[in-house]
């Protein structure tokens, strides 16, 4: 069995080190991993989407179209645009944080986070909204959003371990300075996937 796993944001947002968590939570779990980045403009606020694969024998990095169990939306139009990798059964959990794209502030229109998540609203069965900003708030910094949505992910059963797994992961990988406030969103993620919209 091979879980996929998406992960969709803009540059900045640390798409890339949660899918380096996601990856050695599972290596730590016995399991094969193989991940791949896209990354465009990310030092500009462009795309970012981080494919990772789990599984028992894993070949390819990338996952196909209607492939992902999981994607995980760091941004409402981001995790719309990547929309068409999950699953029809698959889960979408996306944060509420909208952040402008840098073709909306050249052609100077007015993007919306919410009108996103509506049509995500129509089109996905399994889907978890969360607070970004309430998130945020909660944590201390909007750099840690990453790893809550990770917990959330977590707590949702999906990724086939749970936050206590990835707990261990933040606890080996991270410089100590961070290891408190990454905790913490760890955790603010799951208790926000609990109470959330789903």
């Amino acid at each position: 069995m091979i879980i996929n796993c998406l992960l969709a944001g803009v540059g900045g947002q640390g798409t890339v080190l949660a899918s380096k968590l996601i990856a050695q939570t599972a290596l730590q779990q016995g399991l094969q991993v193989r991940t791949s980045e896209t990354i465009g403009m990310s030092q500009r606020g462009g795309c970012v989407a981080s494919h990772v694969r789990l599984g028992d024998k894993v070949y390819s990095p990338l996952i196909p179209l209607a492939g992902a169990d999981l994607v995980i939306g760091f941004e409402p139009a981001e995790a719309l645009r990547y929309l068409p990798y999950l699953k029809p059964d698959g889960v979408m959990i996306v944060s509420t944080t909208a952040i402008k794209p840098v073709s909306d502030s050249l052609a100077k229109t007015d993007y919306r986070g919410e009108d996103m998540l509506e049509a995500l609203r129509a089109h996905v069965q399994r889907l978890v909204v969360l607070d970004g900003n309430a998130i945020i708030t909660a944590c201390g910094s909007p750099k840690v959003l990453n790893t809550a949505l990770l917990g959330a992910a977590a707590e949702a059963g999906v990724l086939g371990f749970g936050p206590a797994a990835l707990e261990e992961t933040l606890r080996a990988m991270l410089p100590a300075k961070y290891l408190t406030m990454n905790l913490n969103a760890l955790h603010v993620g799951a208790l926000a996937y609990r109470e959330g919209e789903h």
